[in-house]
């Protein structure tokens, strides 16, 4: 399958880029020297980001499920819902915390997140954040970051294909999958 072109409108990944930026941004974490005790990654969009740094970063991955991105399919941002908990292994969030997310669009999500963590974990000392792209329009600046987006594209990462897959499609699209291989 040939992915479309990216343009100023429309930023295409594909899943081997998806996984070089995220190596890339946590190898920029790592060179700029500061340590953290534990990665707190954001629903949906971290997971997966966050996964990988609790992997090569060697603490434990918190994760707090945030939700905006209801509206027209996923695609227009609505008002921001914080989860009440969040999923950890190791005790209470403390320390030095790692906020990791793919993107920081508006910016509205990463900065109530911040003001959450600070009105809420006494524990925790200190917050930095992490993200693949930020976009010219976000108010949120990252501390950590690979790509700046000025043009505000839509971002189409890979794992949006399963978005539109619903578990009576699977065989189907299995079997697609395979004659493409």
């Amino acid at each position: 399958m040939t992915t479309p072109q990216t343009n100023e409108k429309h930023l295409w990944v594909s899943w081997d880029e998806y996984h070089r930026l995220i190596e890339r941004l946590a190898l920029k974490v790592h060179e700029s020297g500061w340590k953290f005790d534990m990665v707190l990654c954001l629903a949906r969009g971290g997971v997966r980001p966050g996964d990988v740094f609790s992997r090569i970063f060697d603490v434990p991955l918190a994760i707090l499920s945030t939700s905006s991105y209801r509206e027209d399919k996923g695609t227009t941002q609505g008002d921001l819902d914080i989860a009440k908990y969040m999923t950890m292994t190791k005790g209470p969030l403390s320390g030095k915390i790692l906020l990791v997310d793919d993107l920081a669009d508006s910016g509205v999500t990463l900065t109530k997140v911040m003001q959450h963590l600070k009105e809420n974990f006494d524990g925790v000392t200190e917050v930095k954040s992490a993200v693949i792209w930020t976009k010219g329009s976000s108010a949120f600046r990252p501390d950590y970051q690979m790509e700046e987006l000025p043009h505000n594209p839509w971002i189409h990462q890979p794992f949006e294909d399963y978005d539109g897959l619903r578990p009576h499609q699977l065989a189907a699209w299995i079997k697609k999958g395979e004659t493409a291989a």
